[in-house]
């Protein structure tokens, strides 16, 4: 297995921790790529300095991509390398490196295509959580899951994460997401191909490593990209690849729905300026279309639901896409990344 598995492991400002994930890394793994993102420390040089494992291959950013671009480089590189499952692990060490052979089984097994780590999978360590940090992953988890239609996931923004090179050579990888809204933009993407996506269970430790990672600056982002990828996943799944039942109950639902509720505000606006009550004739015209919206509403977000992609493709796909991540190497993705940020 060690000839086909490589770990991608994104660098900025983890010098302290490093060396010990790179060394906690076992034999399963027959090559590991650190990925310095312009990292202030100096880690990548410090990891070529320290580090004798023949496996380690250090590739350089001249300017910070943020984590997403950092773990395409790496992506890139290990396709080159033609390697068969890459492994993309933080380098802060809340991630056990025991855990990759768990990540990469389902994939050579041939039931997954990408695999992902879930950290709420045991109710004991979802015990141990701050109840803020429960609301706002469960609130996440479920935005993520109608943007990117993977109705049985959790613990969308999970790092620990494995995928097939197959899959990988057919991603648009210029259009992902360069920062922290990587991982969820990856979902996105994989749904696109109708790619396989599993949880594997896993437990975080938390040490004393620092995240630049400041909630208030990349909402924002988030929910910009969680609008933009629902809004084209349900272009795509239902108006360009396939025109179903369940496209008449969006269009349908949708209509009755908006229907019912600007003509009961506007009923009720009126109401109130003459100070009468308005008609059971005017009130069922304004809750009916509400009522039957939300009835087609659901039943298309239940056969949404039943659609989640569940059979691997990769072993379907051969070959390097045009112009996809099967050609050039590493520093040649550097500089054309670079240019897309």
């Amino acid at each position: 297995m060690a000839q086909g598995v490589a770990v991608v492991i994104p660098c900025y400002r983890v010098r302290r921790h490093i060396l010990g994930v790179l060394g906690s890394v076992g034999p399963e793994v027959g090559r590991i790529y650190v990925v310095d993102d312009a990292c202030p420390e100096g880690t990548g040089r410090y990891v070529q300095e320290h580090c004798a494992d023949p496996r380690v291959a250090v590739l350089f950013h001249d300017v910070n991509q943020g984590v997403g671009g950092a773990v395409i480089t790496g992506y890139r590189q290990a396709v080159a390398d033609e390697a068969g499952v890459i492994v993309k692990l933080d380098g802060d060490g809340q991630m056990d490196p025991a855990l990759i052979s768990a990540f990469v089984m389902p994939i050579l097994d041939g039931w997954a295509d990408y695999t992902k780590g879930n950290r709420f999978y045991n109710i004991e360590d979802v015990r141990r959580m701050p109840k803020v940090r429960l609301l706002g992953n469960a609130i996440l988890s479920f935005v993520t899951k109608l943007s990117s239609g993977y109705w049985t996931i959790f613990d969308p923004t999970n790092g620990f994460t494995a995928i097939s090179a197959a899959v990988v050579r057919h991603l648009p990888l210029h259009k992902i997401s360069r920062r922290y809204f990587f991982e969820s933009d990856m979902l996105f993407r994989l749904g696109t191909l109708r790619a396989c996506v599993i949880d594997i269970p896993m437990a975080a430790a938390y040490g004393d490593e620092v995240s630049s990672l400041k909630i208030g600056r990349v909402l924002p982002q988030f929910l910009r990209g969680h609008l933009r990828n629902l809004g084209k996943r349900l272009l795509y799944a239902y108006f360009v690849r396939d025109f179903s039942v369940a496209t008449l109950q969006l269009v349908f639902g949708t209509l009755f729905l908006i229907f019912g509720l600007v003509f009961g505000l506007h009923a009720w606006i009126v109401s109130a300026s003459d100070r009468t009550y308005a008609s059971t004739g005017t009130v069922m015209l304004a809750a009916l279309p509400v009522i039957v919206g939300i009835q087609f509403l659901l039943s298309f977000i239940a056969f949404d639901m039943a659609a989640t992609p569940s059979r691997a493709i990769h072993s379907l796909l051969s070959g390097p896409a045009p112009g996809r991540a099967g050609t050039g190497v590493a520093q040649t993705a550097i500089h054309s990344d670079r240019a897309a940020v």
